[in-house]
């Protein structure tokens, strides 16, 4: 591994780690760390983007082809199937749930689950059915 390659892993979890607990200081109104986790955060940010000039520096610049539209539909998939589970398993962790709100969460969960699951399979598809093309 190169020691560029090491520098941006690095910089990308300490970036995300640091960026992720200045969200939780946010987004947590029992820690009544609201300002400090703003600060906490842009920190993180600032060291996400340090990623940017080391990136640029040791990589050198592709040419782009055609737009690759298996890819492109499976990010598409991938992210609504994670926000449908993500809007599920709100729906269950909210504070005072109902039986019957917490089994429309899981259910809805699961759903978005499955989606995130069959979008490999998708992308496979799409991939063999552009190679049968060529």
């Amino acid at each position: 591994m190169k020691k560029e390659t090491l520098l941006e892993i690095v910089l990308g979890t300490i970036g995300g780690l640091i960026f992720a607990v200045g969200m939780c200081m946010c987004l947590i109104p029992e820690w009544n760390l609201f300002n400090a986790g703003v600060v906490v955060a842009i920190i993180g940010f600032i060291i996400l983007l340090c990623i940017i000039p080391v990136y640029r520096t040791h990589h050198p610049k592709k040419t782009h082809g055609p737009v690759n539209w298996g890819i492109v539909f499976a990010w598409v998939i991938g992210v609504i199937g994670a926000l449908i589970m993500g809007f599920g398993m709100s729906r269950c962790m909210v504070d005072g749930v109902e039986a019957s709100e917490m089994l429309i969460g899981i259910i809805v969960g699961v759903i978005g689950l499955v989606i995130c699951v069959l979008d490999y399979p998708v992308y496979s598809y799409l991939k063999e059915k552009n190679g049968k093309k060529e």
